[in-house]
Protein backbone atom coordinates (compact mmCIF):
# COMPACT_ATOMS: atom_id res chain seq x y z
CA UNK A 1 0.00 0.00 0.00
CA UNK A 2 1.28 3.38 -0.65
CA UNK A 3 2.09 6.30 1.32
CA UNK A 4 -1.48 7.29 2.00
CA UNK A 5 -2.98 4.51 3.49
CA UNK A 6 -0.04 4.81 6.43
CA UNK A 7 0.15 7.30 9.00
CA UNK A 8 3.43 10.08 9.56
CA UNK A 9 4.49 10.38 12.93
CA UNK A 10 6.01 13.74 13.57
CA UNK A 11 4.84 14.21 16.92
CA UNK A 12 7.29 16.38 19.04
CA UNK A 13 8.63 14.25 22.36
CA UNK A 14 9.06 17.07 24.51
CA UNK A 15 5.72 18.91 25.44
CA UNK A 16 7.44 21.90 27.08
CA UNK A 17 10.53 23.40 25.93
CA UNK A 18 13.02 25.13 28.16
CA UNK A 19 16.78 25.77 27.68
CA UNK A 20 18.09 22.87 25.94
CA UNK A 21 15.33 20.24 27.30
CA UNK A 22 12.04 20.30 28.93
CA UNK A 23 9.62 17.96 30.13
CA UNK A 24 9.02 14.82 27.72
CA UNK A 25 6.21 13.29 27.38
CA UNK A 26 7.54 10.36 28.12
CA UNK A 27 7.99 11.29 31.73
CA UNK A 28 4.97 13.36 32.14
CA UNK A 29 2.79 9.52 31.01
CA UNK A 30 5.48 7.80 33.54
CA UNK A 31 3.94 10.33 36.40
CA UNK A 32 0.56 9.84 35.65
CA UNK A 33 0.83 6.25 35.16
CA UNK A 34 2.37 5.87 38.91
CA UNK A 35 -0.54 8.30 40.31
CA UNK A 36 -3.00 6.17 38.62
CA UNK A 37 -1.45 3.06 40.24
CA UNK A 38 -1.73 4.26 43.94
CA UNK A 39 -5.03 5.52 43.54
CA UNK A 40 -6.50 2.25 41.83
CA UNK A 41 -4.53 0.57 45.21
CA UNK A 42 -5.76 2.48 47.59
CA UNK A 43 -9.59 1.77 46.36
CA UNK A 44 -8.81 -1.86 46.74
CA UNK A 45 -7.13 -1.20 50.28
CA UNK A 46 -10.71 0.28 51.23
CA UNK A 47 -12.73 -2.07 49.67
CA UNK A 48 -10.63 -5.09 52.03
CA UNK A 49 -10.66 -2.67 55.19
CA UNK A 50 -7.05 -2.32 54.99
CA UNK A 51 -5.25 0.59 57.32
CA UNK A 52 -5.45 4.19 55.10
CA UNK A 53 -1.60 4.27 55.66
CA UNK A 54 -0.85 1.09 53.39
CA UNK A 55 -1.59 2.48 50.39
CA UNK A 56 1.20 4.89 50.63
CA UNK A 57 4.04 2.72 51.73
CA UNK A 58 3.00 0.85 48.61
CA UNK A 59 3.53 3.87 46.28
CA UNK A 60 7.23 4.42 48.04
CA UNK A 61 8.02 1.26 47.72
CA UNK A 62 6.82 0.28 44.18
CA UNK A 63 7.36 3.80 42.69
CA UNK A 64 11.15 3.38 43.88
CA UNK A 65 11.23 -0.65 42.98
CA UNK A 66 10.35 -0.18 39.23
CA UNK A 67 12.09 3.01 38.66
CA UNK A 68 15.47 1.71 39.78
CA UNK A 69 14.57 -1.85 38.84
CA UNK A 70 13.79 -0.35 34.97
CA UNK A 71 16.80 1.06 34.92
CA UNK A 72 19.32 -1.42 36.12
CA UNK A 73 17.33 -3.61 34.20
CA UNK A 74 18.38 -1.85 31.24
CA UNK A 75 21.75 -1.12 31.44
CA UNK A 76 22.52 -4.56 32.66
CA UNK A 77 20.42 -6.29 29.70
CA UNK A 78 20.33 -4.33 26.84
CA UNK A 79 23.89 -1.72 26.84
CA UNK A 80 26.39 -4.38 25.64
CA UNK A 81 28.19 -2.94 22.49
CA UNK A 82 30.91 -4.18 20.76
CA UNK A 83 34.26 -2.42 20.33
CA UNK A 84 36.82 -3.06 17.95
CA UNK A 85 39.54 -4.83 20.11
CA UNK A 86 38.37 -7.75 22.38
CA UNK A 87 39.46 -7.56 25.75
CA UNK A 88 40.70 -10.29 28.77
CA UNK A 89 39.85 -11.41 31.53
CA UNK A 90 41.56 -14.01 33.49
CA UNK A 91 42.71 -15.51 30.51
CA UNK A 92 38.79 -15.28 28.77
CA UNK A 93 38.28 -12.99 25.85
CA UNK A 94 35.62 -10.91 25.33
CA UNK A 95 33.55 -9.38 22.26
CA UNK A 96 31.33 -7.19 24.20
CA UNK A 97 31.54 -4.28 26.72
CA UNK A 98 29.09 -2.83 28.94
CA UNK A 99 29.93 0.97 30.41
CA UNK A 100 27.85 1.05 32.94
CA UNK A 101 29.25 -1.92 34.64
CA UNK A 102 32.84 -0.12 33.36
CA UNK A 103 31.22 3.08 35.32
CA UNK A 104 28.36 2.84 37.50
CA UNK A 105 27.84 6.09 38.28
CA UNK A 106 26.68 6.60 34.55
CA UNK A 107 23.26 4.98 36.07
CA UNK A 108 22.44 7.94 37.77
CA UNK A 109 22.13 9.73 34.13
CA UNK A 110 18.32 8.97 33.61
CA UNK A 111 18.26 11.40 31.51
CA UNK A 112 20.42 9.47 28.58
CA UNK A 113 16.91 7.30 28.45
CA UNK A 114 17.22 3.68 28.95
CA UNK A 115 14.31 1.50 31.00
CA UNK A 116 13.51 -2.18 30.94
CA UNK A 117 9.90 -3.44 31.40
CA UNK A 118 11.46 -7.17 32.26
CA UNK A 119 13.56 -5.21 35.08
CA UNK A 120 10.94 -3.00 36.35
CA UNK A 121 9.30 -6.50 36.74
CA UNK A 122 11.74 -7.72 38.79
CA UNK A 123 12.17 -4.29 41.33
CA UNK A 124 8.47 -4.64 41.39
CA UNK A 125 8.85 -7.85 43.04
CA UNK A 126 11.76 -6.94 45.21
CA UNK A 127 10.03 -4.16 46.34
CA UNK A 128 6.78 -5.82 47.16
CA UNK A 129 9.00 -8.63 49.16
CA UNK A 130 10.38 -5.73 51.86
CA UNK A 131 7.35 -3.97 51.50
CA UNK A 132 5.30 -7.20 52.95
CA UNK A 133 8.80 -7.54 55.21
CA UNK A 134 9.16 -4.22 56.88
CA UNK A 135 6.01 -2.57 56.55
CA UNK A 136 3.36 -5.01 56.85
CA UNK A 137 4.69 -6.97 59.33
CA UNK A 138 3.36 -4.74 61.72
CA UNK A 139 -0.04 -5.68 61.20
CA UNK A 140 0.15 -9.34 61.53
CA UNK A 141 -3.60 -9.69 62.17
CA UNK A 142 -4.26 -9.35 58.49
CA UNK A 143 -2.09 -12.45 57.60
CA UNK A 144 -1.61 -11.01 54.04
CA UNK A 145 2.09 -11.48 52.46
CA UNK A 146 4.19 -10.37 49.22
CA UNK A 147 1.85 -12.54 46.74
CA UNK A 148 -1.04 -10.80 47.97
CA UNK A 149 0.55 -7.00 47.76
CA UNK A 150 1.14 -8.32 43.82
CA UNK A 151 -2.17 -9.46 43.10
CA UNK A 152 -3.62 -6.34 43.75
CA UNK A 153 -0.72 -4.11 42.47
CA UNK A 154 -0.65 -5.82 38.87
CA UNK A 155 -4.23 -4.39 38.48
CA UNK A 156 -2.68 -1.03 38.94
CA UNK A 157 0.12 -1.71 37.01
CA UNK A 158 -2.07 -2.45 34.09
CA UNK A 159 -2.92 1.30 33.55
CA UNK A 160 1.22 2.69 34.36
CA UNK A 161 2.08 -0.07 31.48
CA UNK A 162 -0.64 1.56 29.03
CA UNK A 163 0.89 5.22 29.13
CA UNK A 164 4.54 4.24 29.08
CA UNK A 165 3.65 2.18 25.70
CA UNK A 166 1.93 6.00 25.09
CA UNK A 167 5.23 7.60 25.52
CA UNK A 168 7.01 5.10 23.77
CA UNK A 169 4.85 6.38 20.73
CA UNK A 170 5.47 10.02 21.40
CA UNK A 171 9.38 9.14 21.85
CA UNK A 172 9.42 7.11 18.12
CA UNK A 173 11.35 4.28 19.60
CA UNK A 174 10.67 0.69 20.00
CA UNK A 175 8.59 0.24 17.10
CA UNK A 176 8.16 -3.20 14.67
CA UNK A 177 9.54 -3.42 11.35
CA UNK A 178 8.12 -2.29 8.13
CA UNK A 179 4.34 -3.71 7.32
CA UNK A 180 2.04 -2.22 4.11
CA UNK A 181 -1.26 -2.36 6.95
CA UNK A 182 -2.81 0.95 6.55
CA UNK A 183 -2.17 1.59 10.16
CA UNK A 184 1.46 1.22 9.84
CA UNK A 185 3.52 4.33 11.59
CA UNK A 186 6.40 6.37 9.29
CA UNK A 187 8.32 7.29 12.21
CA UNK A 188 9.67 10.75 10.78
CA UNK A 189 11.87 11.88 13.53
CA UNK A 190 13.76 8.43 14.08
CA UNK A 191 14.87 8.40 9.98
CA UNK A 192 12.02 6.48 9.00
CA UNK A 193 11.03 6.73 5.40
CA UNK A 194 8.73 3.51 5.14
CA UNK A 195 5.26 2.49 7.37
CA UNK A 196 6.45 0.49 10.36
CA UNK A 197 4.35 -2.00 12.79
CA UNK A 198 3.32 0.20 15.53
CA UNK A 199 4.14 -1.96 18.27
CA UNK A 200 3.41 0.77 21.12
CA UNK A 201 0.11 0.75 19.98
CA UNK A 202 0.15 -3.24 20.07
CA UNK A 203 1.38 -3.37 23.43
CA UNK A 204 -0.91 -0.56 24.59
CA UNK A 205 -3.74 -3.17 23.79
CA UNK A 206 -2.06 -6.13 25.65
CA UNK A 207 -2.14 -4.30 28.55
CA UNK A 208 -5.56 -3.23 27.99
CA UNK A 209 -6.55 -6.84 27.59
CA UNK A 210 -4.84 -7.73 30.90
CA UNK A 211 -7.02 -5.23 32.44
CA UNK A 212 -9.71 -6.31 31.19
CA UNK A 213 -9.24 -9.62 32.61
CA UNK A 214 -7.77 -9.07 35.69
CA UNK A 215 -10.18 -5.90 36.83
CA UNK A 216 -13.78 -8.14 37.41
CA UNK A 217 -11.88 -11.16 38.02
CA UNK A 218 -10.78 -8.92 41.79
CA UNK A 219 -14.06 -7.43 41.81
CA UNK A 220 -16.61 -9.95 41.21
CA UNK A 221 -14.71 -13.28 41.67
CA UNK A 222 -12.94 -14.91 44.45
CA UNK A 223 -9.89 -14.78 43.13
CA UNK A 224 -8.45 -12.28 45.06
CA UNK A 225 -8.82 -14.78 47.60
CA UNK A 226 -6.50 -16.97 45.91
CA UNK A 227 -2.74 -15.52 46.40
CA UNK A 228 -0.64 -15.33 43.15
CA UNK A 229 -3.44 -16.02 40.91
CA UNK A 230 -3.82 -12.72 39.42
CA UNK A 231 -0.19 -11.86 39.19
CA UNK A 232 0.46 -15.36 36.96
CA UNK A 233 -2.67 -14.25 35.07
CA UNK A 234 -1.42 -11.25 34.60
CA UNK A 235 2.25 -12.42 33.77
CA UNK A 236 0.86 -14.56 31.03
CA UNK A 237 -1.35 -12.09 29.56
CA UNK A 238 1.42 -9.71 29.49
CA UNK A 239 4.71 -12.11 28.70
CA UNK A 240 3.40 -14.49 25.96
CA UNK A 241 2.14 -11.74 23.81
CA UNK A 242 5.14 -9.56 24.52
CA UNK A 243 7.60 -12.68 23.50
CA UNK A 244 5.24 -13.37 19.98
CA UNK A 245 5.30 -9.35 19.50
CA UNK A 246 8.97 -9.51 19.55
CA UNK A 247 8.74 -10.95 16.30
CA UNK A 248 7.85 -8.39 14.07
CA UNK A 249 10.02 -5.83 16.59
CA UNK A 250 13.13 -4.16 15.27
CA UNK A 251 15.97 -5.30 17.70
CA UNK A 252 16.72 -2.99 20.23
CA UNK A 253 20.53 -3.62 20.36
CA UNK A 254 22.87 -4.65 17.67
CA UNK A 255 24.44 -7.63 19.65
CA UNK A 256 20.72 -9.06 19.43
CA UNK A 257 20.99 -9.97 15.30
CA UNK A 258 20.54 -12.91 14.00
CA UNK A 259 20.22 -14.46 17.18
CA UNK A 260 16.72 -16.96 17.27
CA UNK A 261 15.39 -15.22 20.15
CA UNK A 262 16.20 -11.48 20.98
CA UNK A 263 16.78 -10.32 24.50
CA UNK A 264 12.97 -9.36 25.35
CA UNK A 265 11.92 -12.85 24.17
CA UNK A 266 14.85 -14.43 26.43
CA UNK A 267 13.82 -12.35 29.28
CA UNK A 268 9.78 -13.29 29.17
CA UNK A 269 10.15 -16.71 29.40
CA UNK A 270 10.88 -16.99 33.35
CA UNK A 271 8.09 -14.88 33.95
CA UNK A 272 5.90 -17.04 31.74
CA UNK A 273 6.73 -19.91 33.38
CA UNK A 274 6.56 -18.25 36.95
CA UNK A 275 2.99 -17.20 35.95
CA UNK A 276 2.30 -20.75 35.10
CA UNK A 277 3.24 -21.88 38.60
CA UNK A 278 1.25 -19.27 40.10
CA UNK A 279 -1.59 -20.21 38.83
CA UNK A 280 -1.48 -24.06 39.74
CA UNK A 281 -0.56 -22.91 42.80
CA UNK A 282 -3.13 -21.06 43.39
CA UNK A 283 -5.79 -23.50 42.98
CA UNK A 284 -3.74 -26.07 44.99
CA UNK A 285 -4.67 -23.91 48.05
CA UNK A 286 -7.35 -23.43 50.28
CA UNK A 287 -8.76 -19.62 49.30
CA UNK A 288 -7.30 -17.33 51.62
CA UNK A 289 -9.57 -16.13 54.70
CA UNK A 290 -11.53 -12.72 54.08
CA UNK A 291 -9.71 -10.15 55.61
CA UNK A 292 -11.39 -8.55 59.17
CA UNK A 293 -12.91 -5.75 59.60
CA UNK A 294 -10.23 -3.48 61.74
CA UNK A 295 -9.72 0.31 62.72
CA UNK A 296 -7.70 2.04 59.50
CA UNK A 297 -4.91 3.00 62.38
CA UNK A 298 -1.77 3.96 61.65
CA UNK A 299 -0.58 1.17 64.86
CA UNK A 300 -3.55 -0.82 65.48
CA UNK A 301 -1.52 -3.22 67.47
CA UNK A 302 -0.68 -0.90 69.77
CA UNK A 303 -4.35 0.48 70.74
CA UNK A 304 -5.05 -0.57 74.20
CA UNK A 305 -8.78 -1.12 75.88
CA UNK A 306 -9.36 2.39 76.67
CA UNK A 307 -8.73 2.90 73.31
CA UNK A 308 -11.10 0.77 71.72
CA UNK A 309 -13.79 1.54 73.37
CA UNK A 310 -13.18 5.09 72.33
CA UNK A 311 -13.00 4.10 68.68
Amino acid sequence: MGILSSIVWDVDPILIHFGDGGIRWYGLLWAIGLYICWVVNERMYKHENCPAEWADYMFFYMAAGVIIGARIGHCWFYEWHQYGQPWHLFGWEFTYRNPYIENPLRLLKIWEGGLSSHGGAIGLIIAAFLLNKNKMARYPQFGTSWLWILDRLCIGVCFTAMLIRLGNLFNSEIYGGPTDLPWGFIFVRDGQTVPCHPTQIYEMLYCFAALCVVWPLYWYTDARRREGLLLGIFFEIIFVTRFLLEFIKNDQEAFEAGHVLNMGQLLSLPFILLGLYLIIRAYMRPLSPVVDKQPQSLEPKYRNQNDKKRS
